[in-house]
C-alpha cells in the first residue's frame, strides 16, 4: 500500500485521503427533504376557515338558545343569533383569507425572493422584461 521511502504522514498522502473522504461524504450525504409545509399550508388554512365558520354558528346558536330559554321566546332569538353567528364566522373567514393573501403577496409568487431569477437585479433587466412594480 505505501511506498517504503515515503512517510505515511506526509502532506500529499493526507491531502489525497482528505479528498477521498470528502468525495465519499458527498455521495453518502442525505438528500434534503422537500418542504411540505407549503403544500400542507393550503389544507391547514382551509380547515382553519371551516372551524371559524362552524364556531361562529355554534356560538350564535348557543347564545340564541340561552336567551330564548330565559325569555321564553324559543325560536325567535335562536334564529336571529344563529344568523349573527354565521355572519361573524364569514367575517372571520374573510379576515383570515385576507391575512393569508397579504402574506403571500409579501413573500412573492415564488417564495422569499419575489420570483426573480438568482443573480439578477433591476439594472440587468432586458428591454422586453415586464415591469414588476
Amino acid at each position: 500500500m505505501t511506498v517504503p521511502d515515503e512517510d505515511p504522514t506526509s502532506g500529499a498522502q493526507l491531502k489525497r485521503l482528505g479528498e477521498r473522504i470528502d468525495a465519499l461524504k458527498k455521495d453518502k450525504a442525505p438528500k434534503p427533504r422537500q418542504d411540505t409545509t407549503q403544500a400542507a399550508g393550503g389544507a391547514e388554512l382551509a380547515w382553519r376557515m371551516v372551524i371559524e365558520l362552524v364556531a361562529g354558528i355554534v356560538i350564535g346558536f348557543g347564545i340564541g338558545y340561552g336567551l330564548d330559554y330565559l325569555f321564553g321566546t324559543l325560536p325567535i332569538l335562536l334564529v336571529l343569533f344563529t344568523l349573527f353567528g354565521f355572519a361573524a364566522g364569514v367575517q372571520t373567514m374573510m379576515r383570515t383569507a385576507r391575512a393569508a393573501q397579504d402574506k403571500a403577496a409579501r413573500e412573492g409568487p415564488a417564495g422569499e425572493d419575489g420570483g426573480r431569477a438568482p443573480g439578477r437585479n433591476d439594472s440587468e433587466r432586458g428591454a422586453f422584461d415586464e415591469d414588476e412594480d
